[in-house]
């Protein structure tokens, strides 16, 4: 299948500082990723287009963004204690946040089959009027509900290790959005604990399942097999957007799973067959190690066009007990919320 691969030189521009882990340098890690694997060959670039502030504000709050720009135009700095933004940011933030548009509308138009966006700052933490951990808009938030907004399911399926609590908490009394979460837990942000089903409308669309450090991809598999997939069954998404961090690598610096890149490819080549094709976008996220990243993105990304790639091999550690309850516990949870 043909990759529409979105990229572009302001993503770059966003500048945190030397030593802040979501630095410009992950983006050559991610495009060496690609060049260097079988990913290349399915791979068509494109160079995605800025949100509109009316595209923002269906998620964002017109004071919030008026403040992010006021912020970036007066020098930047931090926005907290782990967010930077710099001069070139707001435009950066805008594109990373239109580019889900943009390939939306290129798959409506069959200019590919599906989509990966390297994009800059990432965005599952954001909140409606808070930038926090690295985010200031919520990239996939925006097109998901602009895609709801049309009459259409999506599914957000967020395999970052972090828990995406911005997008959690934009969708939880929605109906019409199924946020589905795998990351490490108790962790940074502290949200994302089984028992957060979603409220009113939206009880039983947000589904977490919260692993403790180590698990390995076992445990993901079987969490895709056995909860994932029957949750997509159900809710028969017309879209699926896929928050794609590939910090739970083993080596990655600020977290502990236990993942590798061919657990990547096994995630990646199983949540294409969860929506037709043409409907499929991934979003890049975490990621701190530059060396794994790299392999997790080419794993990835020959994965959405159908090639079978490994330069690791999938990890299989011992799934443990507190793990595939988790799993179970989930489902449960699920199909309990939709009962009431």
């Amino acid at each position: 299948m043909a990759v529409l691969f979105g990229r572009h030189e302001e993503f770059a521009a966003h500048a945190t500082g030397e030593w802040h882990p979501e630095r410009a340098e992950r983006l050559e890690a991610v495009f060496a990723g690609v060049e260097h694997s079988p990913a290349a060959g399915v791979t068509i670039s494109f160079e995605p287009r800025r949100a509109t502030r009316g595209e923002l504000e269906i998620v964002h709050d017109p004071l919030y963004i008026e403040r992010i720009e006021d912020h970036c135009l007066g020098g930047g700095g931090h926005l907290d204690e782990d967010t930077v933004a710099a001069p070139a940011s707001f435009d950066a933030a805008l594109r990373a946040a239109g580019a889900g548009l943009d390939a939306a509308e290129r798959l409506r138009n069959g200019e590919g089959d599906v989509a990966f966006l390297a994009v800059r700052p990432p965005g599952h933490h954001a909140l409606v009027a808070r930038a926090m951990g690295f985010c200031l808009f919520n990239n996939v938030a925006v097109t998901a509900a602009s895609i709801a907004a049309l009459g259409e399911r999506v599914m957000v399926l967020d395999w970052d290790a972090h828990h995406g609590n911005g997008t959690q908490d934009i969708f939880y009394e929605r109906s019409d959005v199924l946020c589905v979460s795998l990351h490490q837990f108790p962790f940074y942000p502290g949200t994302g604990s089984l028992g957060e089903v979603g409220s009113g409308m939206g009880r039983g669309a947000t589904v977490n399942l919260p692993f403790p450090a180590g698990t390995a991809g076992d445990a993901y598999r079987l969490a895709f097999d056995d909860v994932i997939a029957p949750l997509a069954e159900e809710f028969a998404p017309d879209w699926l957007l896929i928050s794609a961090g590939f910090d739970a690598h083993r080596a990655d610096p600020l977290t502990d799973l236990g993942l590798t890149a061919g657990d990547f490819a096994d995630l990646t080549s199983r949540a294409v067959h969860l929506v037709p094709r043409g409907r499929l976008i991934a979003f890049l996220e975490g990621g701190y190690d530059l060396t794994s990243l790299a392999l997790c993105v080419g794993a990835c990304v020959a994965a959405l066009g159908g090639v079978d790639y490994r330069p690791e091999a999938a990890s299989r550690g011992e799934t443990t007990e507190h793990a595939r309850e988790v799993i179970a516990t989930a489902g449960r949870f699920h199909r309990a919320a939709l009962a009431r």
